[in-house]
């Protein structure tokens, strides 16, 4: 098996360029970087709209963040609020009870001794 080499050092026949415009190759290989630079392309537009989202969301997450925070706060000291009176108030309700019965009984005894 022989190759045949032209005066520029590629072989000879198919595997090597025609002298005469592009190849085929050149032209496959001109279109396919043209197919790479189209699909580049589209991704880095899609990488842009992806930042820009992600920048929206955590905007959105970091306000979040502080409504909850301040709703927390507010929550936190409504119990705390409740806890004091819950504690407190049990005996003083029960007084305030037994005098509200005493002045009613009172009362209604007051009414019938008046008959």
């Amino acid at each position: 098996l022989t190759v045949v080499f032209t005066g520029d050092g590629a072989p000879a026949g198919n595997y090597g360029y025609t002298s005469s415009g592009y190849s085929v190759y050149e032209e496959e290989n001109d279109r396919l970087t043209e197919s790479l630079r189209t699909k580049v392309s589209a991704i880095k537009s899609l990488s842009i709209e992806i930042g820009t989202e992600v920048k929206n969301q955590n905007k959105m997450l970091s306000e979040m963040e502080n409504d909850f925070d301040s709703t927390g706060g507010l929550l936190g000291a409504t119990m705390g609020r409740l806890r004091t009176l819950s504690r407190g108030s049990q005996t003083k309700l029960l007084c305030y009870m037994m005098l509200f019965s005493l002045f009613v009984f009172f009362v209604i005894y007051w009414i019938i001794k008046l008959r």
